[in-house]
């Protein structure tokens, strides 16, 4: 075990060595963070409302420095993707990831804080929950299950794991379309030449481990909810007692002539990703739709193929989502970067020669020399196979669930990119939010509900791009939005944008500005409202400008 001795009334610099007392800092009465160096390792010692705590110093998720996150009642906020950890016990409280953080013992004497820890728990920075496992799985008929789950993505290990640490030891079945083990999708657009086992979100032996069995390559053709029972394409059927619906989306494909052409591909799997890369170096790539997905590709490509250019319907990438100046920025930095731009026109055909791609015509007359073509014109929910089911569908194909993710149907839950769900943030409007930190808290409330736990969804929208090394964080729920408040330099790229509604902020984005959307998130997760007017005022005075509505002494 290490040590570190610590004043009480101060916190330490970053530079702490195990076993001495240290140059000291004031300690102001508000709460405050600082990392502290305990030999071997760091721990990130909090100070609030009077108590220390110390826990790991890295978020689980992608390592993010805790230290410039955001503190607040309790918990942490990662600053890059949001994830929250409760600063007592470590536990993760808000997605994206799975792990929780470490906690070290704290204990004060004659004036010292001391930390321990061990080496290990120093080097790992995770904590995976204690979990349950399977009792007598052997006595188990192969074709029925407690808890079924059809989907292996974020939402469906998210559900599984949850299961477990609540103490579930029944049978947990999941299943997936995919050959592959839950993985960090995400990362098939942001990291393409990533592979299956680098981007695994568990190990196989966790699930082994855990008796959480996954069904690859089985895909479920029906639903019969009055014998509980699910039906696979290849005519296996099992029966379940709670079932949670987790398909996601399905691409949409171009609908043009030449469209099953060798060579067009929609990235839905890391083989995908990895043959686009492959092909498309030193080569000319067409990339069709200015989605996350599209420009996503499009910058991973643009230092590795001879050409890429992205054809979009729209006049502004991104034009709905983060308004047309955010947009404009975007797209000026994709041009700085070799991408070119092709907007307001769409594709008309694809050419082959000899059996494969070598050109794309525009409707607008151009023609494009294109050896690889990625279409990323947006998705839809991938429920086809419940329409006679009588699980409540909307017209767009989304599976409807109330704050618990419960259809219609007892017993039946749908979480993920599939579902419309009310946003307590939106005054419970049903919004659709297909973003990977929802998918993980809508597991989470699925499987606390399949326990009768009555837990309701109350969470943030929180959401990330990467591209060129600069990353656009988000928060919020922007859909409506009728102006935009920005502060910073666009063309730096050094911004935060404010998305408004009548008189409120609905929505937040930046670049190089952290920790400002998770200090966002946090205001809006205590329910609180920031108004248009403070914002304005915030813009207009820079720095000097009131705060208050930021701290939480606002409305």
């Amino acid at each position: 075990m290490r040590g570190c001795a610590l004043s009480p009334a101060e916190l330490p610099g970053p530079a702490a060595r195990p076993g001495r007392h240290h140059g000291r800092m004031l300690l102001q009465a508000q709460a405050r963070m600082r990392e502290v160096d305990l030999g071997c390792g760091k721990a990130l010692l909090i100070k609030e409302s009077g108590e220390f705590h110390a826990v790991g110093h890295k978020c689980p998720h992608y390592g993010a420095p805790l230290v410039k996150g955001v503190l607040s009642k309790g918990r942490v906020r990662c600053p890059w993707h949001g994830a929250c950890f409760n600063i007592s016990t470590g536990d993760i409280e808000d997605f994206p990831g799975l792990d929780s953080l470490p906690r070290f013992q704290v204990k004060i004497e004659k004036e010292k804080v001391y930390i321990r820890a061990s080496k290990q728990t120093l080097q790992t920075q995770r904590r995976t929950k204690m979990m349950a496992k399977c009792i007598s799985l052997s006595n188990y008929n192969l074709s029925s299950t407690n808890v079924l789950i059809i989907g292996a993505g974020a939402a469906g290990l998210v559900c599984a794991e949850t299961l477990r640490q609540e103490g579930f030891s029944d049978r947990i079945v999941m299943c997936t379309m995919d050959r592959h083990l839950p993985y960090d999708r995400p990362k098939l657009s942001k990291s393409m030449d990533s592979h299956p086992e680098q981007i695994a979100l568990r190990p196989k032996e966790f699930f082994c481990t855990y008796d959480i069995e996954v069904l690859t390559e089985m895909q479920v053709a029906a639903v019969d909810v009055k014998s509980k029972i699910a039906v696979f394409k290849d005519g296996f059927k099992m029966e379940y007692n709670k079932l949670l619906i987790a398909t996601g989306s399905t691409p949409k494909t171009l609908s043009c002539k030449g469209k099953e052409m060798e060579n067009v591909f929609n990235i839905r799997t890391p083989e995908d990703a990895n043959r686009v890369v492959k092909l498309a170096t030193s080569k000319n790539v067409v990339i069709v739709g200015a989605s996350f997905l599209g420009m996503e590709v499009a910058a991973y490509l643009a230092e590795r193929a001879h050409s890429v250019s992205l054809v979009e319907l729209e006049h502004v990438p991104f034009k709905k989502f983060f308004g047309e100046r955010v947009g404009r920025a975007v797209m000026k930095m994709f041009e700085n970067n070799r991408v070119k731009f092709y907007m307001q026109t769409e594709v008309s055909e694809l050419r082959e020669q000899e059996g494969k791609l070598k050109e794309v015509v525009l409707k607008s007359g151009k023609v494009l020399r294109a050896d690889v073509c990625v279409v990323g014109i947006g998705a839809v929910p991938a429920t086809g196979f419940l329409k006679q089911s009588g699980i409540n569908i909307d017209s767009k194909g989304f599976i409807v669930v109330n704050k618990m993710m419960q259809t219609n149907i007892p017993g039946v839950f749908a979480a993920g990119d599939a579902v419309t769900f009310p946003l307590a943030l939106r005054n419970n409007k049903k919004v659709n939010v297909p973003h990977w930190q929802m998918a993980h808290m809508h597991g989470r409330i699925a499987a606390l509900n399949m326990l009768a736990h009555g837990t309701e969804i109350s969470t943030v929208p929180y959401l990330w791009t990467a591209m060129f090394g600069k990353s656009i964080r988000y928060a919020g729920h922007g859909e409506g939005f009728d102006d935009v408040v920005i502060q910073g330099d666009l063309d730096e790229l050094k911004f935060v944008a404010f998305y408004t509604k009548s008189d409120e902020v609905v929505a937040v984005a930046s670049m190089n500005y952290d920790p400002i959307v998770s200090k966002v998130a946090e205001v809006l997760a205590a329910g609180r409202t920031i108004r248009k007017r403070d914002v304005e005022l915030f813009v207009r005075h820079g720095k000097t400008g009131d705060m208050s509505w930021l701290t939480g002494k606002g409305t």
